[in-house]
């Protein structure tokens, strides 16, 4: 019955510095909004695919969340140059400080973690189009490229 999440909804402390963010930083497509009501909603994957939404909210109103964009494994490419351009810090999933993306071997998937305005925990997450190695827990992406025979572009 379940064939995706649509919407999702984050408290933020200021809407107008998260809709910056979201929208000029992130590029997310700006949908709607009501000021007077606190919110802003956003399309994401183009119009009608899915939605999320800012809710502005007193700050103890707001707890860190974490969830994941997908992006497209060329656009991961570039996923840490793009966000670092915009001065946003970012880092792997063991915020190891090595410099390198890391593949969940049980999905297979890349990903790149940075934070929002509010200290919420954002990722851009890729799936790889091969098979599941969950045997090899997390590997930085240049072994994970390795071990398929492939020469990995730029991960940042």
């Amino acid at each position: 019955m379940i064939k995706g999440i649509f919407e999702t909804h984050l408290n933020v402390t200021d809407l107008e510095r998260s809709h910056h963010f979201y929208e000029q930083i992130i590029g997310l497509q700006h949908a709607y909004g009501q000021k007077d009501r606190g919110n802003s909603f956003y399309w994401i994957g183009g119009e009608g695919n899915a939605m999320f939404g800012l809710w502005q909210k007193d700050p103890s109103e707001v707890r860190r969340q974490h969830f994941a964009f997908q992006v497209s494994l060329e656009n991961m490419k570039q996923a840490v140059t793009y966000l670092e351009d915009k001065g946003i810090k970012t880092r792997n999933f063991l915020d190891d400080d090595i410099g390198e993306l890391y593949v969940f071997g049980w999905m297979p998937a890349v990903s790149v973690y940075f934070t929002d305005p509010d200290g919420h925990s954002l990722e851009f997450i890729s799936m790889l189009p091969d098979k599941a190695k969950p045997e090899l827990g997390m590997v930085p992406w240049s072994e994970w490229e390795k071990i398929h025979g492939r020469v990995k572009g730029d991960s940042g």
